[in-house]
């Protein structure tokens, strides 16, 4: 959904620009442009409100559990979120043939969400996972360490704790008690400038954030990834091992502590990891932590199973 919201935009250019270009141009080769300006485009405007019902939780399970979920919503919820959408009031729009002709009109749905995914996010997908990895594994380790405050903290300038208030930059005024209930916190990479949250505020508590953009745009997924040997031929045994230690986010005393090495070798090794792309290193306070790029990721890792939802795993 949130990438549905950076293709129709302009905004960030140096991040999206050409993830744009490129799938538009796959779009209009599967002859899939039309369709996903008529009904994606309608239920997914660039600002502003989109119904709850095209995030399912469902979708933890990945892409074809979120659509049948998405599919099965109830009718009288179906025309209620269409109805706060308001182009259902369009007696030409393909969102009042969604609110009236059910199930067609709902099968037409998924599918253009299944074509949408192949040309969109398929093919950038391990990138999208590794960026967000990053992220997950340092505020992990805040969390670890410092606790809640120290990770609602790490949000800043975007988001403010000032507990008990976690304050929010957001196009509208909302205000969402939890009352006792858990906060789901999801990173996201095509969420832009400000954080997400479900309209309905009986709905599990939710928040998507965005992940720190690079000034460079989503690269196709790559072949699989190397196996242990390989790598270790490619980089050397110590600094094989340097990187493949990185994938939690460890700092680089941990680092060495962990390969057997020296705070200056490892302050070595993860210099020459950063100046090939393969890792990046963030200052926390009076220390450095590292994780993994895109790159170092791919290198890493073998690709991720197809078929999960974005929201699913941020």
């Amino acid at each position: 959904m949130l990438s549905l919201h950076v293709l129709q935009g302009r905004a960030g250019q140096g991040a999206f620009g050409e993830w744009r270009r490129r799938v538009r141009g796959d779009l209009y080769r599967r002859g899939a442009a039309g369709t996903v300006r008529e009904r994606l485009f309608s239920v997914a405007p660039p600002a502003g409100y989109f119904p709850d019902f095209l995030t399912p939780p469902e979708g933890l399970l990945g892409l074809e559990a979120g659509i049948e979920a998405m599919c099965g919503v109830p009718n009288r919820r179906l025309a209620a979120e269409l109805e706060q959408l308001g182009g259902e009031n369009d007696p030409s729009s393909w969102l009042r043939a969604l609110a009236e002709h059910g199930t067609r009109t709902r099968s037409e749905l998924g599918e253009s969400f299944r074509t949408y995914h192949q040309a969109a996010l398929r093919p950038y997908w391990a990138d999208v996972q590794s960026r967000v990895h990053a992220d997950r594994a340092l505020r992990s380790r805040l969390l670890r360490e410092g606790g809640i405050g120290a990770l609602l903290s790490s949000f800043a300038p975007y988001m403010r704790w000032r507990a008990p208030v976690l304050e929010a930059d957001y196009p509208v005024d909302k205000e969402l008690s939890l009352d006792g209930r858990g906060l789901l916190l999801i990173p996201s990479y095509f969420c832009w400038r400000h954080p997400v949250t479900l309209a309905d505020t009986e709905l599990p508590p939710t928040l998507v954030y965005p992940v720190e953009h690079e000034a460079q745009w989503l690269t196709p997924a790559a072949s699989p990834g190397r196996a242990e040997e390989a790598l270790a031929r490619l980089l050397g045994p110590t600094r094989a091992a340097v990187l493949q230690a990185t994938i939690v986010g460890p700092t680089t005393g941990e680092l060495a502590d962990h390969v057997g090495i020296s705070p200056a070798g490892a302050s070595q090794h993860t210099t020459t990891l950063r100046e090939a792309g393969l890792i990046t290193s963030r200052r926390q306070a009076n220390r450095t932590i590292h994780v993994l790029t895109p790159l170092g990721w791919a290198l890493l890792t073998r690709q991720e199973p197809v078929g999960q939802s974005l929201v699913s795993r941020g």
